[in-house]
Protein backbone atom coordinates (compact mmCIF):
# COMPACT_ATOMS: atom_id res chain seq x y z
CA UNK A 1 0.00 0.00 0.00
CA UNK A 2 1.42 3.45 -0.88
CA UNK A 3 2.78 5.47 2.02
CA UNK A 4 2.92 9.27 2.32
CA UNK A 5 4.55 11.50 4.89
CA UNK A 6 2.13 13.64 6.88
CA UNK A 7 3.31 16.71 4.96
CA UNK A 8 2.82 14.98 1.60
CA UNK A 9 -0.64 13.78 2.62
CA UNK A 10 -1.69 17.22 3.80
CA UNK A 11 -0.46 18.95 0.63
CA UNK A 12 -2.21 16.38 -1.56
CA UNK A 13 -5.46 16.70 0.39
CA UNK A 14 -5.25 20.49 0.12
CA UNK A 15 -4.76 20.32 -3.64
CA UNK A 16 -7.61 17.81 -4.02
CA UNK A 17 -10.00 19.95 -1.99
CA UNK A 18 -9.07 23.04 -3.94
CA UNK A 19 -9.66 21.07 -7.13
CA UNK A 20 -13.13 20.28 -5.80
CA UNK A 21 -13.91 23.96 -5.19
CA UNK A 22 -12.77 24.71 -1.66
CA UNK A 23 -11.05 28.03 -1.00
CA UNK A 24 -7.35 27.89 -0.03
CA UNK A 25 -8.21 28.60 3.61
CA UNK A 26 -10.96 25.97 3.72
CA UNK A 27 -8.78 23.40 1.96
CA UNK A 28 -5.91 24.01 4.37
CA UNK A 29 -8.02 23.74 7.54
CA UNK A 30 -9.81 20.64 6.26
CA UNK A 31 -6.69 18.87 5.04
CA UNK A 32 -4.97 19.52 8.37
CA UNK A 33 -7.85 17.96 10.30
CA UNK A 34 -8.19 14.94 8.02
CA UNK A 35 -4.50 14.09 8.06
CA UNK A 36 -4.38 14.50 11.83
CA UNK A 37 -7.25 12.01 12.08
CA UNK A 38 -5.34 9.59 9.84
CA UNK A 39 -2.27 9.93 12.05
CA UNK A 40 -4.15 8.86 15.18
CA UNK A 41 -5.76 5.89 13.48
CA UNK A 42 -9.20 7.39 12.79
CA UNK A 43 -9.16 6.79 9.06
CA UNK A 44 -12.96 6.98 8.93
CA UNK A 45 -12.52 10.69 9.55
CA UNK A 46 -9.40 10.93 7.42
CA UNK A 47 -8.46 11.13 3.75
CA UNK A 48 -11.40 8.96 2.68
CA UNK A 49 -13.58 11.97 3.44
CA UNK A 50 -11.98 14.05 0.67
CA UNK A 51 -13.97 12.47 -2.21
CA UNK A 52 -17.13 12.73 -0.07
CA UNK A 53 -16.49 16.42 0.61
CA UNK A 54 -15.73 16.92 -3.08
CA UNK A 55 -19.20 15.60 -3.87
CA UNK A 56 -20.75 17.97 -1.34
CA UNK A 57 -18.88 20.91 -2.85
CA UNK A 58 -19.83 19.94 -6.41
CA UNK A 59 -23.50 19.59 -5.53
CA UNK A 60 -23.83 22.72 -3.43
CA UNK A 61 -24.19 20.88 -0.13
CA UNK A 62 -21.16 22.83 1.09
CA UNK A 63 -20.06 26.32 0.02
CA UNK A 64 -16.37 26.21 -0.85
CA UNK A 65 -16.04 29.99 -0.59
CA UNK A 66 -17.59 30.31 2.88
CA UNK A 67 -15.65 32.07 5.62
CA UNK A 68 -16.79 31.61 9.24
CA UNK A 69 -17.82 34.70 11.17
CA UNK A 70 -18.75 35.60 14.74
CA UNK A 71 -22.51 36.01 14.76
CA UNK A 72 -23.13 36.80 18.43
CA UNK A 73 -21.40 36.76 21.77
CA UNK A 74 -21.37 37.97 25.36
CA UNK A 75 -18.70 37.26 27.94
CA UNK A 76 -17.63 33.64 27.78
CA UNK A 77 -20.32 32.68 25.26
CA UNK A 78 -20.00 33.12 21.50
CA UNK A 79 -21.73 31.84 18.37
CA UNK A 80 -19.80 31.16 15.16
CA UNK A 81 -21.55 30.90 11.80
CA UNK A 82 -19.86 28.39 9.47
CA UNK A 83 -21.98 29.85 6.64
CA UNK A 84 -22.65 26.42 5.13
CA UNK A 85 -19.00 25.71 4.43
CA UNK A 86 -17.09 22.62 5.48
CA UNK A 87 -16.87 22.59 9.26
CA UNK A 88 -13.14 22.82 9.86
CA UNK A 89 -12.47 26.56 9.37
CA UNK A 90 -15.32 27.26 11.81
CA UNK A 91 -14.02 24.69 14.28
CA UNK A 92 -10.54 26.22 14.11
CA UNK A 93 -12.04 29.62 14.90
CA UNK A 94 -14.06 28.00 17.70
CA UNK A 95 -10.85 26.63 19.25
CA UNK A 96 -9.27 30.08 19.17
CA UNK A 97 -12.30 31.71 20.77
CA UNK A 98 -12.56 28.98 23.40
CA UNK A 99 -8.96 29.49 24.49
CA UNK A 100 -9.16 33.26 24.62
CA UNK A 101 -12.51 33.43 26.44
CA UNK A 102 -11.74 30.64 28.91
CA UNK A 103 -8.46 32.33 29.83
CA UNK A 104 -10.27 35.63 30.30
CA UNK A 105 -13.55 34.52 31.92
CA UNK A 106 -12.63 31.12 33.38
CA UNK A 107 -15.12 29.31 31.15
CA UNK A 108 -16.15 29.50 27.50
CA UNK A 109 -19.01 28.06 25.50
CA UNK A 110 -18.56 28.30 21.73
CA UNK A 111 -21.45 27.27 19.54
CA UNK A 112 -21.12 26.68 15.79
CA UNK A 113 -24.14 26.88 13.49
CA UNK A 114 -24.85 26.26 9.80
CA UNK A 115 -21.99 23.78 9.80
CA UNK A 116 -21.17 20.40 8.31
CA UNK A 117 -19.52 17.07 9.16
CA UNK A 118 -17.35 17.66 12.26
CA UNK A 119 -14.78 14.88 11.91
CA UNK A 120 -12.81 13.53 14.88
CA UNK A 121 -13.82 15.64 17.90
CA UNK A 122 -11.06 14.24 20.08
CA UNK A 123 -8.53 16.32 18.18
CA UNK A 124 -9.71 19.86 19.05
CA UNK A 125 -10.31 18.99 22.70
CA UNK A 126 -6.83 17.50 22.93
CA UNK A 127 -5.33 20.76 21.68
CA UNK A 128 -7.33 22.72 24.26
CA UNK A 129 -6.12 20.39 27.00
CA UNK A 130 -2.55 20.96 25.85
CA UNK A 131 -3.21 24.63 26.67
CA UNK A 132 -4.18 23.65 30.23
CA UNK A 133 -7.95 23.72 29.73
CA UNK A 134 -10.55 21.08 30.44
CA UNK A 135 -12.48 20.72 27.20
CA UNK A 136 -15.64 19.06 25.95
CA UNK A 137 -16.96 18.95 22.40
CA UNK A 138 -20.34 17.96 21.00
CA UNK A 139 -21.75 17.62 17.48
CA UNK A 140 -25.03 16.56 15.98
CA UNK A 141 -25.26 14.64 12.72
CA UNK A 142 -27.88 13.43 10.21
CA UNK A 143 -30.59 11.31 11.81
CA UNK A 144 -29.64 7.68 12.37
CA UNK A 145 -31.13 6.70 15.75
CA UNK A 146 -34.61 6.85 17.28
CA UNK A 147 -35.41 8.74 20.47
CA UNK A 148 -36.03 6.68 23.61
CA UNK A 149 -39.08 4.52 22.91
CA UNK A 150 -39.25 5.59 19.26
CA UNK A 151 -38.82 3.75 15.98
CA UNK A 152 -37.92 6.42 13.39
CA UNK A 153 -34.41 7.87 13.01
CA UNK A 154 -34.55 11.35 14.57
CA UNK A 155 -31.21 11.76 16.33
CA UNK A 156 -27.71 11.61 14.96
CA UNK A 157 -25.02 9.38 16.40
CA UNK A 158 -23.94 12.67 18.00
CA UNK A 159 -20.31 12.29 19.11
CA UNK A 160 -19.03 13.54 22.46
CA UNK A 161 -15.37 14.19 23.27
CA UNK A 162 -13.60 15.36 26.42
CA UNK A 163 -9.98 16.06 27.30
CA UNK A 164 -8.28 16.64 30.65
CA UNK A 165 -4.77 18.08 31.06
CA UNK A 166 -2.16 16.14 33.01
CA UNK A 167 1.04 17.14 34.72
CA UNK A 168 4.02 16.35 32.46
CA UNK A 169 2.03 13.85 30.39
CA UNK A 170 -0.30 13.73 27.41
CA UNK A 171 -3.92 14.67 28.17
CA UNK A 172 -6.60 12.11 28.85
CA UNK A 173 -8.82 12.14 25.74
CA UNK A 174 -12.22 10.45 25.52
CA UNK A 175 -13.96 10.41 22.13
CA UNK A 176 -17.06 8.38 21.32
CA UNK A 177 -20.20 8.35 19.23
CA UNK A 178 -23.44 7.46 20.98
CA UNK A 179 -24.62 4.62 18.75
CA UNK A 180 -24.31 1.01 19.90
CA UNK A 181 -21.87 0.38 17.07
CA UNK A 182 -20.36 2.34 14.20
CA UNK A 183 -22.60 2.39 11.10
CA UNK A 184 -19.59 1.26 9.08
CA UNK A 185 -19.63 -2.12 10.84
CA UNK A 186 -23.25 -2.65 9.81
CA UNK A 187 -22.41 -1.62 6.25
CA UNK A 188 -19.53 -4.14 6.19
CA UNK A 189 -21.85 -6.90 7.43
CA UNK A 190 -24.42 -6.01 4.76
CA UNK A 191 -21.76 -6.17 2.07
CA UNK A 192 -20.54 -9.54 3.34
CA UNK A 193 -24.06 -10.91 3.79
CA UNK A 194 -23.44 -11.74 7.45
CA UNK A 195 -25.90 -11.15 10.32
CA UNK A 196 -25.45 -8.56 13.05
CA UNK A 197 -26.16 -9.04 16.76
CA UNK A 198 -29.62 -8.15 18.00
CA UNK A 199 -29.59 -4.78 19.73
CA UNK A 200 -27.56 -2.98 17.09
CA UNK A 201 -30.36 -1.74 14.85
CA UNK A 202 -34.01 -1.69 13.81
CA UNK A 203 -35.44 -2.38 10.36
CA UNK A 204 -37.56 0.10 8.38
CA UNK A 205 -40.68 -1.05 10.26
CA UNK A 206 -39.04 -0.23 13.59
CA UNK A 207 -38.52 -3.86 14.59
CA UNK A 208 -35.26 -5.31 15.98
CA UNK A 209 -33.28 -7.01 13.26
CA UNK A 210 -30.17 -9.11 12.77
CA UNK A 211 -30.28 -8.55 8.98
CA UNK A 212 -27.57 -6.01 8.20
CA UNK A 213 -29.17 -4.99 4.89
CA UNK A 214 -32.49 -4.34 6.62
CA UNK A 215 -30.63 -2.39 9.30
CA UNK A 216 -29.10 -0.10 6.69
CA UNK A 217 -32.63 0.88 5.68
CA UNK A 218 -33.79 1.29 9.25
CA UNK A 219 -32.26 2.89 12.33
CA UNK A 220 -29.23 2.36 14.51
CA UNK A 221 -29.71 1.94 18.25
CA UNK A 222 -28.05 4.02 20.92
CA UNK A 223 -25.47 2.51 23.23
CA UNK A 224 -26.95 1.75 26.61
CA UNK A 225 -30.50 1.67 25.31
CA UNK A 226 -32.77 4.47 26.45
CA UNK A 227 -30.00 6.12 28.50
CA UNK A 228 -27.84 6.48 25.39
CA UNK A 229 -30.76 7.80 23.38
CA UNK A 230 -31.46 10.42 26.04
CA UNK A 231 -27.80 11.44 26.06
CA UNK A 232 -27.95 11.79 22.25
CA UNK A 233 -30.99 14.02 22.73
CA UNK A 234 -29.00 16.17 25.18
CA UNK A 235 -26.26 16.60 22.57
CA UNK A 236 -28.82 17.39 19.88
CA UNK A 237 -30.35 20.17 21.97
CA UNK A 238 -27.00 21.60 23.07
CA UNK A 239 -25.76 21.80 19.47
CA UNK A 240 -29.02 22.84 17.82
CA UNK A 241 -31.24 24.84 20.15
CA UNK A 242 -28.48 27.04 21.57
CA UNK A 243 -26.94 27.68 18.16
CA UNK A 244 -30.03 27.86 15.95
CA UNK A 245 -28.73 24.99 13.83
CA UNK A 246 -30.65 22.16 12.13
CA UNK A 247 -31.74 18.96 13.84
CA UNK A 248 -30.41 15.68 12.50
CA UNK A 249 -33.77 14.78 10.99
CA UNK A 250 -33.67 18.05 8.99
CA UNK A 251 -30.32 17.19 7.38
CA UNK A 252 -29.98 14.82 4.43
CA UNK A 253 -27.69 11.81 4.78
CA UNK A 254 -23.94 12.22 4.41
CA UNK A 255 -23.94 8.99 2.41
CA UNK A 256 -25.37 10.89 -0.57
CA UNK A 257 -23.48 13.54 -2.54
CA UNK A 258 -26.74 15.29 -3.41
CA UNK A 259 -29.06 16.80 -0.86
CA UNK A 260 -29.52 19.87 1.30
CA UNK A 261 -26.99 21.97 3.14
CA UNK A 262 -27.10 20.19 6.51
CA UNK A 263 -26.75 23.31 8.72
CA UNK A 264 -25.59 21.16 11.65
CA UNK A 265 -24.29 22.42 14.98
CA UNK A 266 -21.22 21.89 17.12
CA UNK A 267 -20.19 23.17 20.54
CA UNK A 268 -16.97 23.52 22.50
CA UNK A 269 -16.88 23.96 26.27
CA UNK A 270 -13.57 25.04 27.80
CA UNK A 271 -12.88 25.49 31.52
CA UNK A 272 -9.77 26.96 33.13
CA UNK A 273 -9.08 24.89 36.28
CA UNK A 274 -7.37 27.95 37.75
CA UNK A 275 -10.78 29.60 38.05
CA UNK A 276 -12.01 26.85 40.41
CA UNK A 277 -9.92 24.71 42.80
CA UNK A 278 -6.74 25.84 41.05
CA UNK A 279 -4.45 24.33 38.43
CA UNK A 280 -2.22 22.53 40.95
CA UNK A 281 -5.15 20.99 42.83
CA UNK A 282 -6.75 19.92 39.56
CA UNK A 283 -3.60 18.24 38.29
CA UNK A 284 -3.06 16.50 41.66
CA UNK A 285 -6.59 15.07 41.56
CA UNK A 286 -6.18 13.86 37.97
CA UNK A 287 -2.93 12.09 38.83
CA UNK A 288 -4.55 10.44 41.84
CA UNK A 289 -7.15 8.89 39.54
CA UNK A 290 -4.59 7.89 36.91
CA UNK A 291 -2.31 6.26 39.47
CA UNK A 292 -5.19 4.32 40.97
CA UNK A 293 -6.44 3.20 37.55
CA UNK A 294 -3.02 1.89 36.54
CA UNK A 295 -2.83 -0.37 39.57
CA UNK A 296 -5.00 -2.81 37.59
CA UNK A 297 -3.21 -4.77 34.91
CA UNK A 298 -4.53 -4.16 31.41
CA UNK A 299 -5.79 -0.61 31.99
CA UNK A 300 -5.03 1.70 29.08
CA UNK A 301 -5.46 5.40 29.57
CA UNK A 302 -7.93 7.03 27.15
CA UNK A 303 -6.05 8.61 24.28
CA UNK A 304 -2.81 6.69 24.86
CA UNK A 305 -3.20 4.42 21.82
CA UNK A 306 -3.85 7.37 19.53
CA UNK A 307 -0.85 9.23 20.93
CA UNK A 308 1.31 6.22 20.10
CA UNK A 309 -0.05 6.00 16.56
CA UNK A 310 0.55 9.71 16.03
CA UNK A 311 4.19 9.34 17.07
CA UNK A 312 4.67 6.49 14.60
CA UNK A 313 2.91 8.39 11.81
CA UNK A 314 5.13 11.42 12.37
CA UNK A 315 8.17 9.22 11.73
CA UNK A 316 6.89 6.76 9.15
CA UNK A 317 3.98 8.52 7.46
CA UNK A 318 0.60 6.94 6.74
CA UNK A 319 -0.62 4.28 4.36
CA UNK A 320 -3.11 5.39 1.71
CA UNK A 321 -5.05 2.79 -0.33
CA UNK A 322 -4.02 2.91 -3.98
CA UNK A 323 -7.54 3.62 -5.22
CA UNK A 324 -8.00 6.50 -2.81
CA UNK A 325 -4.58 7.90 -3.69
CA UNK A 326 -5.49 7.86 -7.39
CA UNK A 327 -8.75 9.68 -6.65
CA UNK A 328 -6.96 12.35 -4.63
CA UNK A 329 -4.37 12.83 -7.34
CA UNK A 330 -7.08 13.18 -9.99
CA UNK A 331 -8.92 15.81 -7.92
CA UNK A 332 -5.62 17.64 -7.45
CA UNK A 333 -4.97 17.56 -11.22
CA UNK A 334 -8.43 19.01 -11.86
CA UNK A 335 -7.55 21.86 -9.53
CA UNK A 336 -4.34 22.49 -11.41
CA UNK A 337 -6.26 22.84 -14.68
CA UNK A 338 -8.76 25.33 -13.20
Amino acid sequence: MPRLSLVQAELLAQAALRGAGASPAMAAATARALVEAEAVGQSGHGLSRVPQYAGFLANGRADGAAEPVLRAGRGGAVLIDARNGLAFPALALAEQEAIERAQKFGVAWVGVTDSHHAGALGLPVRRLAQRGLVALAFANSPAAMPVAGGRRPLLGTNPVAAAFPRRDAAPLVIDLALSQVARGRIAQAAKAGTPIPEGWALDAAGQPTTDATAAMGGAMLAMGGQKGALLAMVVELLCVALAGAAFGFEADSFFEAEGNQPRLGQALLAVDPGALAGQAAFLDRVETLVTTMLQDDGVRLPGARRDGLAAVAAQEGIEVPAGLLATLEELARLGGKA
